[in-house]
């Protein structure tokens, strides 16, 4: 017998609000079955395909440290440099930029949500892809 990772769930001051703001770097919706609305202390979204789950529950208590577990985002079309511009626009704050730390072409950028949750932008597939210039 094995489990699997049904949801993953976010503590927050505001689910609705960051809810809404992750369904638009992810491209996520809201369940059908239970929209979520302004209020509501719990919010799920996921992907199209309903195959991945994103529960945001709020808590009384604010961010204090780093985060254990964190998101690393892959850019599912252009690059990581045009997808890095698409999240700084809609309110993603730069933490660390960890681009070319092992080498040229290769790292990520982290950055925080609205309410201070950091997650991570990779290289695109594509990127991963090409050959490296020396």
């Amino acid at each position: 017998m094995t489990s699997y990772i049904s949801h993953t769930s976010v503590d927050c001051r505001d689910a609705f609000a960051l809810s809404e703001w992750w369904k638009q770097v992810l491209d996520y919706v809201d369940d059908p079955e239970d929209p979520n609305a302004a209020g509501h202390e719990e919010c799920l979204i996921q992907s199209p395909d309903g195959e991945h789950r994103v529960l945001f529950i709020e808590v009384p208590e604010g961010k204090q440290v780093k985060n254990r577990i964190h998101f690393d985002l892959r850019p599912s079309s252009g690059n990581q440099a045009e997808e890095l511009a698409r999240l700084l626009g809609l309110g993603a704050t730069e933490l660390e930029d960890r681009r070319d730390s092992y080498g040229p072409g290769t790292g990520w950028v982290v950055l925080a949500d609205p309410e201070g949750n950091e997650f991570c932008i990779l290289r695109s597939l594509a990127e991963r892809r090409e050959p490296t210039v020396t």
